[in-house]
């Protein structure tokens, strides 16, 4: 086992020294090698390679310098935009919507400035407990709040103008990917009272009805632009470039008096309520220049509050509704038989037996009259006197007056969803269709349209165009009838309010009134409902110097009551003395005298 351990060590040492020796001998190989007589490097290598990726590097750095001076040079807008993109935001800075005032100045619609919550939900704070009070804030359940944020990662509106302590209280949370930006809400100080007639716009300014719609174009403005570079919490760091400033919308002067409209809505909102009736119309317009002092109508509706907003409450009745006019027409009639030399206010009429046959259609009074003048005819509102004076008449003639006094046509006004009525050419006329049409059947007209003929005889035979503007200088009149002939009809008007007329309840204590009483059947299918009714009254203050007209309408009074005379002549009444007040207008009767005039019977009215 030794001999064995010696040589193996032996052994062991040579081996050990070889290597050595060999090692040493290699390295100076190395130093001396000759690497071109290496069998794989002794190979010859084709110069068009290293020349071809001489090129191939060449082309690629011509190809970047190509596309450096691209996009630097030639392209530079494009990739400018592209970058701005990324960080820069055009603002929009809205225009104030203008004001709308009445003749006086006082506002009847202005914007104000309001916040607006957004949200990024992408970005939204996680925290639960802040999410469901941002929901109670803003008056959202959690679930509804988790719905608005999956209609879109990047942007939503939570709520938009809200109240400032609201949009306060939102910030005050200081949640991650929760803003406001500042924008404007309208506001309507004369509420319900001038809804119909102002309109109203939604949260984007889209002007929905009345006076906001019908002159968009000036109220409307100019919005503005900012641009601003945007950190990615959508918080402004900067302003870069020039800014365009907004421009305001204009102001629009309405000739609307707003206490005479609120008045007037007052009134009408009152009768509606004690004659359980469907609705309701007031229009007084100022006979000096045809300018609307005001309009309401009732029901009517909140602006500022739209939600359960339905059509009933929406439209504008007096405008927009069209009706037979009834007794209302009897006095054109009668001014045109004048007019013509067929009659004069004395003339008398016999009315007896109260019924007249035509066509076989009875035509009758309330009760009989016997003989009458035709002054007493108006103020008694007799069908068949009525009659008897058309029949005398051409067709023609009675369809030119009708025509001159605005039946048949759509309101000069600037005002959207004013309506024409109706009015059939004369030529188909029927004899009884004529009869009928005497004394308000057959043809249809709106509150509006039948208040505007009434100027007629307020302001000496002219018909004055209507303005819902405020006028610089009264307009010039179209000449309907002699300035004799109105005078003689306003004088029957004022025989309609005295003993004897339908209306001695449309006085109004200190001023002389004359007008007209209004009763019909109410339109159903192809007939006449004879257990629904409207009533109306339309007259003129004060009666020698006139200076309103005053048109009222009750629709479906279901309380017991249905005549113009108990409906609608003590609406007239109030609202011609609270204007004339309004208006500066001095008294022109002793009020000791009306108190006892005025609780006299009416007339039975024909209709």
């Amino acid at each position: 086992m030794k001999l064995f351990k010696g040589k193996s060590a032996a052994a062991k040492s040579g081996v050990s020294k070889f290597g050595a020796s060999k090692a040493s001998s290699a390295a100076v190989n190395v130093r001396g090698l000759n690497y071109a007589s290496s069998p794989l490097l002794a190979a010859k290598t084709p110069s068009w390679r290293s020349k071809f990726l001489v090129a191939l590097v060449g082309l690629s750095f011509c190809g970047l310098m190509g596309r450096a001076v691209y996009v630097q040079i030639i392209d530079s807008d494009f990739f400018l935009r592209q970058g701005e993109a990324r960080y820069a935001r055009t603002l929009a800075l809205p225009a104030s919507r203008g004001r709308i005032v009445d003749r006086n100045g006082l506002i009847m619609a202005a914007s104000v400035p309001s916040p607006s919550i957004w949200v990024s939900p992408k970005d939204l704070d996680l925290d639960v407990a802040k999410r469901k009070e941002l929901a109670r804030l803003l008056g959202f359940t959690p679930k509804e709040l988790t719905q608005r944020l999956d209609d879109n990662p990047n942007f939503v509106w939570l709520r938009r103008q809200v109240d400032d302590p609201v949009a306060k209280d939102v910030m005050a949370l200081k949640m991650q990917g929760v803003g406001q930006l500042s924008e404007y809400k309208r506001k309507y100080p004369e509420g319900e009272a001038a809804a119909h007639l102002v309109g109203y716009t939604s949260v984007d300014d889209a002007a929905n009805g009345g006076i906001e719609k019908a002159f968009q174009q000036d109220l409307v403005g100019q919005a503005g632009t900012r641009r601003v570079i945007k950190d990615r919490m959508g918080r402004v760091v900067e302003d870069i470039g020039d800014s365009v400033s907004a421009v305001d919308g204009q102001e629009v002067t309405l000739s609307i008096d707003s206490k005479a409209q609120f008045f007037a809505y007052q009134r009408i909102r009152d009768a509606v309520a004690e004659h359980k009736a469907k609705a309701g119309s007031v229009v007084v317009l100022d006979v000096k220049t045809g300018e609307v002092l005001a309009l309401a109508n009732f029901p009517s509706f909140s602006p500022g509050n739209r939600k359960n907003l339905t059509g009933e409450q929406a439209r504008n009745r007096a405008l927009t509704d069209t009706f037979e006019p009834g007794s209302t027409i009897k006095p054109f009639i009668a001014a045109l038989a004048m007019e013509t030399g067929r009659v004069t206010p004395t003339t008398v009429i016999q009315t007896a037996p109260g019924r007249l046959m035509m066509g076989g259609f009875t035509i009758s009074d309330a009760h009989p009259h016997g003989a009458l003048t035709v002054a007493e005819v108006v103020q008694k509102s007799s069908n068949v006197g009525t009659v008897k004076m058309a029949m005398q008449m051409q067709p023609r003639e009675m369809h030119e007056l009708f025509t001159q006094i605005g039946f048949g046509q759509k309101p000069q006004i600037n005002f959207p969803g004013a309506v024409s009525g109706r009015l059939r050419p004369f030529k188909t006329w029927r004899p009884v269709e004529q009869a009928t049409m005497s004394y308000g059947y057959g043809l249809s007209a709106s509150l509006f349209q039948i208040a505007r003929a009434y100027t007629v005889f307020a302001h000496d035979g002219e018909l004055l165009p209507s303005s819902l503007t405020k006028l610089d200088a009264p307009p010039a009149g179209m000449r309907v009838m002699s300035a004799k002939t109105a005078q003689a009809v306003r004088e029957m008007l004022h025989m309609v309010t005295l003993e004897g007329g339908t209306a001695p309840k449309a006085q109004a204590m200190g001023y002389s009134v004359g007008g007209k009483t209004g009763t019909a059947y109410k339109q159903e299918g192809k007939g006449y409902n004879d257990k629904k009714y409207r009533a109306w009254f339309v007259g003129i203050a004060p009666i020698n110097n006139p200076r309103i007209v005053v048109a009222v309408m009750v629709d479906e009074p279901s309380a017991g009551k249905w005549y113009g005379g108990d409906v609608a002549a003590p609406v007239f009444s109030e609202v011609v003395q609270q204007t004339l007040r309004t208006l500066g207008v001095q008294p022109d009767l002793d009020v000791r005298q009306q108190i006892v005039t005025q609780k006299l019977p009416a007339e039975v009215e024909s209709f």
